[in-house]
């Protein structure tokens, strides 16, 4: 089969032919027909990442087909020829409050999803909703899983409360916004593109500010008509503290990221006085995966999907993805 490995860091994708997978006992084969790609991914070309082992086969969000079964697969598994998912978490554990210490993310070390095929345990193979194309399917899995987790597990967003999505035009931002639209949240979004403001009200957002703008916190808070009572963030950095004067007493600020690096000199006044809860968040349980996919099903929510690539052009996605130029997923197309 044909895949897109990394041999080293700071070089480029190389598309190559590679051994097709053979299903053990208790797995499934997929045929893959798209994939998404993530920050991950760029990360690990970078030398960014904890743990890398080359060469792999990057990509931790997959669509297909069922080509096969392995040995002892449930027969409530999906069946051969059916349109499947792929959850791109392994090993979570047992606990729905943290991952356990072996949890891993598909495509490093475990070969991924930019491939033709892929051999997963039956228990991280789902159907795909069946309003999804493949590409707005291999769209939805680690960005929906980190969202939905983040949203609903972690800073429990209720229909109602006001809240504030940051970074909008990343794949988890706007798959996060679109969550809490469709569970019937105020919404509001930041961006530092004025272009990626302009698209917030076909999602469904009430409106957004440019992170750019000096006292940015203060204006939004007031075209919002009060503070934030959920904040989710994607950046930390120095721009943390602008969400401290955001948030709404008893407000929750949930984070998954750190692009911006560590949060320096955070008021405890500020937190303690308002009653905040500072919450992190990180993918998602097996449980979470399954209820997202659920959500999905339930409000036909359709990701959304910046481009679409061949396979062949891997390199090029990873680069429009490092440029921050989308706006959503960057979709691999496989067959």
């Amino acid at each position: 089969m044909q895949a897109i490995q990394l041999d080293a860091v700071h070089q480029p994708v190389v598309l190559r032919d590679v051994p097709a997978p053979v299903p053990g006992p208790g797995e499934i084969l997929v045929r893959l027909r798209a994939a998404a790609l993530n920050h991950r991914d760029v990360w690990i070309q970078k030398g960014q990442y904890a743990g890398i082992a080359l060469p792999c086969t990057l990509g931790a969000d997959g669509v297909g087909e069922v080509a096969a079964w392995g040995l002892g697969v449930p027969a409530d598994a999906p069946a051969v020829g059916s349109r499947v998912i792929v959850n791109p978490g392994r090993r979570w554990g047992t606990s729905q409050t943290a991952q356990a210490k072996d949890f891993v993310v598909l495509g490093m070390p475990d070969p991924g999803t930019f491939a033709e095929y892929i051999t997963a345990a039956a228990q991280y193979i789902r159907p795909l909703p069946a309003h999804l194309t493949d590409a707005q399917g291999a769209a939805l899995p680690l960005a929906g899983l980190t969202g939905y987790r983040a949203a609903f597990a972690r800073a429990r967003a209720q229909p109602g409360e006001r809240v504030l999505v940051t970074g909008i035009g990343g794949g988890v931002a706007i798959v996060a916004a679109q969550l809490c639209v469709a569970h019937g949240c105020e919404v509001w979004g930041t961006s530092g593109s004025d272009d990626k403001l302009a698209r917030l009200s076909a999602l469904g957002l009430r409106g957004g500010i440019n992170y750019q703008t000096d006292g940015w916190a203060r204006t939004l808070v007031k075209q919002a008509g009060g503070p934030f009572d959920v904040i989710i963030d994607s950046a930390g950095g120095p721009a943390f503290g602008a969400l401290l004067d955001a948030a709404a007493p008893g407000g929750r600020i949930v984070f998954y990221g750190g692009t911006l690096g560590n949060i320096p000199d955070v008021p405890p006044g500020k937190v303690f006085w308002k009653q905040l809860s500072i919450l992190g968040s990180s993918m998602g349980s097996e449980q979470d995966f399954d209820d997202l996919l659920a959500f999905v099903t339930e409000h036909k929510l359709v990701p959304v999907v910046d481009g679409i690539f061949p396979l062949a052009e891997a390199e090029a996605a990873l680069r429009r993805l490092e440029a921050g130029q989308q706006f959503g997923k960057i979709v691999l197309q496989i067959a």
